[in-house]
């Protein structure tokens, strides 16, 4: 076992000097990769001075995939960017949600490189790409001279040093050694010495190392956002010692410092790593998500995304290292990846959106994870939830990082927005489940937030759900604006279902949405089969479509098949693991099926950060006096705010709890004179403040019973005493029974109940 000693790692590396732990090329002295072949050790690892943040470096684990070697022969020309404007240069996103712990930038002239060198072990041909410069019988090797075999020249010296000019920038040493080449820190002379950064060459005679550099200047030059460094110029200058010209590019300066870095500065003392906070971990997703969807949306892709190529800065994230960006149309240029970042499906078919979509999962998984094995056993897959309890206790997470890594690219998220858009609920989620504060957003998916269920409080018994009701009340989601149909849709609005079926019949059309519609008209009708039978249509062709699989869940639940419906749930859930509609309806279906325990977990997160899902915390109420926890029960429902239409349905729900989920003898005095005085102060309906002075007289003649002594005091006018109690309790159901239908079932056991409660008199 070697022992890596770069960057004071203690894990150990593998054959080819790669940490086993943390992927990247280690520097221990005399380390050389054994037997690389095509695909292998192509790039070498950044290596600033103490840990100094330059762009545009590439690491160790990044490689051209095989099967993507045609850069040499018969390359396409990519179609031209149209002119972009400066984009605007708005305070960082994450700042409305999350505090980021704050990053130096240091001086750039003291990340000047004191003795820059290539570590042997990242030595190699540029063309056979096997070892080279390696040192023997103690001796070091060259760092210049010729393959021993295919004759390639390679040299591995900077070929700037401090105080050389190339055009207006004055170079003052180098930062680091990337994996095209050294990065130069220089001034712009004709911008009052403003910092740049000059990206060269490793080796002239490296032709796929050229052609990654002229990929930069060619489509890097146009690209101009606020997460990603910035492009200024391409320069050339003459090799001091060949006369050859080499290409530089000429970067801006980003201080800071990588997220690697960020990562590898919280190693403890055993040599563990503990990972980043979630919040700043989806943070970071935010920002990089929204940089690639600049990038996509210019069909370009980045290709090789990790920790090690996006910077914190002092304002805002960044990524760097571009060399690897190409077209999305190209399919004859050098790809390359990072080994545990790069999805598998790039060796054989290229790059795509998905799989610059994947290298986002992965690099999140590596920051928030901190389990050893991410670049061996757990190189193309996610760790078990024994071995990362992260995932266990953040199921929303964990659905998020499955998705986007998913073995099937079809099966992942399709765009960087609608990566992003999910990530921001977790995020939302997670920090409501931090600190208990809400953190309410508009809809996206949805037209409007779905009706209350489960927040009647009429009656004696408890209160039951009725899956039917509950598939009514579910959200409805948005129309596809695209859908031929959409205009003709809005004009329905939502009448009577049987007018919406007669409507959607007439019009002949069947699109999607039509079909959609006309599903959720016959739910609401209560014609599960009809239903069914529209879903039967549209399954084959849009199984893959989440409001197909949704409406299935949303009708397996109005046939009272709550099982069936949790897995159509489970599976939406599964694509959108941000939306609180769709956890609501996986949570309800949970309960419905038994799984109370889902269910009240789900329940809480919901309630957490979104308080208008006020189902939420009634269904989380109803499981907590379930399990005989009233002090739960009544805390969740007190917390529904009074600008709540179901804030009076709460309080007497929450009365309901405290009166009934104790023991009479646990019960004191004032407590019952509260809760007659809480009766008061609600401003009930006639019927609702019957009902709720019932519960109070009630838990007071139960009171009274088990003590002993007299009290003076006096519950909502009657004294505390068993005669005067049942006074009281007999006048409350009668006024009850008055409200009831005339010769109703439910008036007769209303003033059966009122005789019975009536104490003996004389007449």
């Amino acid at each position: 076992m070697n022992e890596c000693q770069e960057r004071g790692c203690p894990r150990d590396v593998d054959r080819d000097g790669y940490c086993r732990l943390y992927g990247h090329l280690c520097a221990s002295a005399g380390l050389a990769p054994v037997g690389v072949g095509l695909g292998v050790g192509l790039g070498a690892d950044l290596v600033p001075a103490d840990g100094a943040a330059a762009a545009a470096a590439s690491t160790p684990s990044s490689v051209p995939s095989s099967g993507a070697r045609q850069a040499m022969q018969s390359s396409s020309t990519p179609t031209p960017l149209p002119p972009l404007g400066s984009s605007e240069r708005s305070r960082p996103r994450w700042a409305d949600l999350v505090d980021m712990p704050a990053v130096a930038v240091r001086d750039p002239s003291t990340a000047v490189l004191a003795n820059p060198s290539v570590p042997e072990a990242k030595r190699f041909c540029s063309r056979c790409r096997l070892p080279v410069g390696r040192g023997r019988d103690g001796q070091p090797g060259r760092t210049e001279g010729f393959c021993p075999r295919d004759r390639t020249p390679f040299s591995f010296t900077p070929k700037l040093l401090a105080g050389d000019r190339v055009n207006q920038f004055e170079v003052l040493g180098c930062l680091a050694h990337g994996g095209v080449g050294w990065i130069y820190l220089a001034r712009d002379l004709n911008l009052d010495g403003s910092w740049r950064v000059l990206k060269g060459l490793r080796d002239t005679g490296d032709v796929e190392a050229w052609e990654a550099v002229v990929a930069e200047r060619r489509f890097l030059a146009q690209v101009d956002h606020p997460n990603i460094v910035k492009i200024y110029d391409f320069v050339q200058h003459p090799d001091p010692v060949t006369g050859a010209v080499a290409g530089y590019l000429v970067m801006e300066y980003v201080g800071g410092s990588s997220l690697h870095d960020i990562l590898m500065n919280r190693r403890q003392p055993d040599g563990t790593v503990d990972p980043l906070p979630l919040p700043q971990v989806l943070a970071y997703g935010a920002e990089i998500l929204t940089a690639l969807d600049y990038l996509h949306g210019r069909g370009l892709l980045y290709c090789d995304l990790k920790p090690d190529n996006v910077i914190h800065g002092q304002e805002r994230l960044k990524l760097i290292d571009l060399g690897a960006v190409r077209h999305q149309d190209d399919r004859s240029g050098l790809v390359w990846g990072a080994s545990g970042y790069q999805a598998r499906e790039v060796i054989a078919s290229g790059p795509s959106v998905r799989s610059d979509l994947y290298s986002v999962g992965r690099t999140l998984a590596v920051l928030s994870l901190g389990v050893h094995g991410m670049f061996t056993r757990y190189e193309n897959r996610l760790p078990d939830l024994d071995t990362a309890p992260l995932l266990a206790q953040e199921q929303s997470y964990h659905r998020l990082l499955r998705r986007a890594t998913h073995p099937d690219p079809n099966r992942r998220f399709a765009s960087a927005m609608e990566m992003r858009e999910q990530l921001i609920g977790v995020l939302r989620e997670v920090l409501s489940a931090t600190d208990g504060r809400p953190r309410n957003s508009p809809p996206t998916l949805f037209g409007t937030q779905p009706r209350s269920f489960g927040t009647d409080d009429a009656g004696d018994s408890p209160n039951r759900l009725e899956p039917a009701l509950v598939a009514s009340a579910l959200s409805v989601p948005l129309v596809d604006v695209s859908d031929p149909a959409a205009s003709f849709l809005a004009t329905l609005g939502y009448p009577d279902p049987d007018e919406v079926i007669e409507a959607l019949t007439v019009s002949g059309k069947s699109t999607v949405e039509v079909k959609l519609r006309l599903v959720r008209a016959h739910i609401d009708n209560r014609d599960v089969a009809a239903a069914g039978a529209v879903l039967e249509t549209l399954v084959p062709v849009h199984s893959d479509d989440w409001r197909v699989v949704w409406y299935q869940g949303v009708a397996h639940l109005a046939g009272g098949r709550p099982e069936a419906a949790h897995r159509a749930f489970d599976a939406v859930y599964a694509m959108l693991p941000g939306d609180l509609d769709v956890q609501l309806a996986f949570a309800v279906s949970a309960e419905l099926s038994g799984d109370v325990m889902t269910a009240a977990i789900v329940y809480e997160r919901v309630w957490l950060t979104n308080r208008d899902f006020v189902s939420a915390a009634f269904g989380l109420a109803r499981i907590r006096l379930g399990h005989g926890d009233w002090i739960g029960a009544a805390e969740v429902l007190d917390s529904v705010p009074p600008t709540s239409s179901q804030y009076l349905s709460a309080q007497v729900a929450s009365l309901r709890a405290q009166l009934r989920g104790r023991q009479a003898a646990d019960t004191f005095e004032s407590e019952i004179i509260d809760a007659g005085m809480r009766v008061a102060r609600l401003g009930l309906d006639v019927e609702r403040r019957t009902r709720a002075r019932i519960e109070v007289l009630e838990a007071a003649l139960r009171w009274v019973a088990v003590r002993t002594g007299s009290s003076a005091a006096q519950v909502l006018g009657c004294k505390l005493s068993e005669r005067e109690l049942r006074f009281g309790l007999e006048r409350e159901y009668r006024a009850l029974a008055r409200l009831a239908p005339p010769r109703s079932d439910e008036r007769v056991r209303l003033i059966d109940r009122a005789n019975g409660l009536r104490p003996r008199t004389l007449i």
